[in-house]
């Protein structure tokens, strides 16, 4: 399996972590990853200027298809941003042309014969639950955890294709592989507020603040992502809850490669865990009682 690693623009300045735990996990599990050098994905001007967001996806597909491998990322908005360029590509003959045009600056030419991928699909679909669940060194006793899906990857559904965007699946089952127990909870498919942030920050954490409450109430330790912005913005409604002191037993935001990592043995140091406080020093303590 070879796979070109988007890690998208947050990654490397406020969630280096995650990067590198991602990276870990794949390798670990007999992922080649191949660096090319990427753009944004385009998703912060996709409701400013269409011509420009297709143009920055387009020429991350099109650097792919050059080396001829899939695209697998780790953050579900680089992977929605990408999933709909490549949607509108296929059905549009003019903007294809236009993006084409572009592109044949730099020898790049985009055809449609790239694979992209969210980690969590890589995970299920060509590593398989099966080789995960024998690789396990550890597995998590008695933990509850809230899987939180994230809206980029699920909808539109005949754009992006990850699962059934109703009643999804894949997240509980790669949770279930490390023994950590899935929880039913009735927020796990609503939005975390992070597209809502700095344009109405208040509104923006109360729908954080209330998926935490909700994964609270349904028993979960953590509340595990797979998406660079939902990981950031959670963190920052679980600190202002803890600092408020108003909720005090708020489930602490982890992204899923951290539970997976340790589970299959992986030092604490690639996982980016290393000295780490609050919800990645509580994984590694869940783990060494389990």
């Amino acid at each position: 399996m070879r796979f070109a690693f988007f890690q998208g623009c947050k990654i490397p300045f406020y969630l280096e972590s995650y990067g590198r735990s991602s990276r870990a996990v794949l390798q670990a599990l007999g992922v080649e990853l191949v660096d090319l050098e990427f753009n944004c994905c385009g998703y912060p001007v996709r409701h400013l200027r269409s011509d420009s967001f297709l143009l920055a996806a387009a020429r991350n597909l099109a650097l792919a298809e050059q080396q001829q491998v899939g695209i697998v990322t780790p953050c579900k908005c680089c992977f929605g941003s990408l999933k709909h360029a490549e949607f509108r590509l296929r059905r549009h003959e003019g903007a294809r042309n236009q993006v084409n045009r572009s592109l044949r600056e730099e020898g790049l030419r985009w055809q449609g014969r790239v694979v992209v991928k969210h980690l969590l699909s890589v995970l299920l679909e060509d590593v398989g639950l099966e080789k995960i669940a024998s690789r396990v060194k550890r597995r998590y006793r008695r933990l509850g955890v809230a899987a939180h899906y994230g809206c980029h990857a699920l909808r539109p559904g005949e754009v992006v294709g990850f699962d059934n965007p109703l009643a999804p699946s894949v997240f509980e089952q790669l949770i279930a592989a490390t023994g950590a127990h899935p929880l039913e909870w009735s927020a796990r498919l609503e939005c975390c507020g992070a597209p809502l942030w700095e344009k109405n920050n208040p509104l923006s954490l109360r729908l954080a603040t209330r998926k935490l409450v909700d994964a609270e109430r349904a028993g979960a330790v953590f509340i595990c992502t797979a998406c660079t912005y939902c990981q950031i913005h959670l963190e920052a409604a679980q600190a202002k809850s803890l600092a408020a002191g108003s909720r005090p037993s708020v489930p602490s935001p982890v992204e899923y490669t951290r539970l997976l990592g340790l589970a299959l043995g992986i030092d604490p140091e690639p996982l980016g865990m290393a000295g780490t406080t609050g919800g990645p020093q509580t994984v590694r303590a869940t783990l060494t009682k389990g």
